[in-house]
């Protein structure tokens, strides 16, 4: 498996596969092809379909030093990922060969003639049943298997995403006002932040704030804020809203946090490295359900709990988002991508209950349920994984 640092990325939304991959793909082709007069992305599948909702012609333009002419591709059905895009730089009046790049995912991307900024495998095991067995016969924690195979540096980096996710927290709590793409949806961070009621309970209390927390990042991000990658943008409000939460209520420290997403982003990468964090190839399940076990996970490991435990939480977080579909209205990543995040969220606290109760009555490993939720997502009808076409987003189509 590859860093964390691949897996937690700061960057502009609202999606790290339609938005930041294609960025990084034409700084690439742009540098390749200095001289070019011209350039021609034609991108196909789902970047094709909610290209336009999620902004992926405006990061292109703007990004690429010539004028860019952007083709939406909707008929080409034989493709090696739903996110494929092809390149072209018109240089002395003809047009270079197609350069395909593939947006896998969280940022990243994959195409011939980039191995020299591939990252290494730097994580030997790529099963949580290996993890597991290799912390158990050595005594130690998840925690200390991702400095081992990281270095120590890792928690610079760490306390850099850290960081950015308390900023974003505040920065999208402060906002007002109306999210941009034309649905009309108004920001609700501040008024859940703000929303306290004399009669309110503890238990309300906790899920009004840990929605608030949610709602703030996924906002940001909707509205092309500075957010981090948890593991997608779509899905960055679930880490960053329990940890922030927490950390108010139980007064953990700095080092706590970091720990518990050094935990959180080794189960993401092992999701992402098993199975897909990509919408467009899995469904929702695949980003907010990912986002949910990672936090799952986090959480046990910020309250001290047992590898079972931690495996437990991570494991029953994914396995009820089975099935979850995207299908983003207008591709927006704001209905019913926002409040996704906050429910996830809250979800990820119920998981870290069951785990701490019933983690001896398990009987799925979250090996298995990663295996499931990849084939899951693969039978997915094409409607339903990130096009638009399906779901909330074809029935408000028929209404308007």
């Amino acid at each position: 498996m590859k860093s964390l640092k691949e897996l937690y990325r700061v960057g502009r939304g609202p999606s790290s596969s339609h938005t930041m991959g294609p960025e990084r793909a034409a700084l690439l082709f742009a540098e390749k092809h200095p001289a070019a007069e011209r350039f021609r992305v034609r991108l196909y599948g789902s970047l094709a379909r909610t290209g336009r909702g999620h902004g992926t012609d405006t990061v292109l333009q703007k990004t690429l030093p010539r004028p860019a002419e952007i083709v939406f591709d909707t008929r080409t059905a034989e493709l090696p990922h739903p996110n494929t895009m092809d390149f072209q730089a018109l240089e002395e009046g003809n047009w270079s060969a197609p350069w395909r790049v593939l947006s896998v995912g969280g940022g990243e991307i994959e195409a011939e003639g980039i191995e020299h900024i591939a990252p290494p495998e730097i994580y030997p095991l790529n099963t949580f049943n290996e993890i597991a067995a290799l912390c158990r016969a050595e005594d130690i924690r998840l925690s200390d298997y991702v400095e081992r195979c990281e270095g120590p540096e890792i928690w610079d980096f760490l306390e850099r995403i850290w960081t950015r996710m308390k900023q974003t927290v505040r920065e999208g709590l402060a906002a007002d006002g109306v999210l941009p793409g034309g649905l009309g949806v108004q920001r609700k961070a501040r008024y859940l932040h703000q929303s306290h009621h004399m009669d309110e309970s503890a238990e309300t209390a906790e899920n009004r704030m840990v929605c608030a927390y949610a709602y703030a990042v996924s906002e940001q991000n909707a509205a092309g804020g500075i957010i981090v990658t948890a593991p997608t943008c779509g899905a960055s409000g679930v880490l960053p809203a329990v940890l922030v939460y927490m950390q108010k209520k139980h007064r953990f420290s700095e080092e706590q946090i970091l720990r518990a997403l050094a935990v959180g982003g080794l189960l993401g990468n092992l999701i992402k490295t098993n199975a897909s964090i990509s919408g467009a190839e899995c469904g929702c399940q695949a980003e907010v359900g990912t986002a949910c076990s990672m936090a799952a996970g986090a959480l046990a490991e910020l309250f001290g709990m047992s590898l079972e435990k931690i495996e437990y939480a991570a494991e029953v977080a994914m396995e009820h988002h089975l099935g979850l579909t995207c299908d983003p209205i207008r591709g927006l990543v704001q209905i019913p991508c926002i409040e996704r995040n906050a429910v996830a969220a809250m979800r990820a606290i119920n998981a870290l209950s069951l785990a701490n109760f019933l983690f001896c009555t398990r009987k799925i490993s979250f090996d298995l349920v990663v295996q499931t939720m990849y084939e899951t997502g693969r039978d997915l009808p094409g409607p339903y994984r990130e096009t638009g076409e399906g779901g909330l987003a074809k029935l408000y189509r028929q209404e308007e």
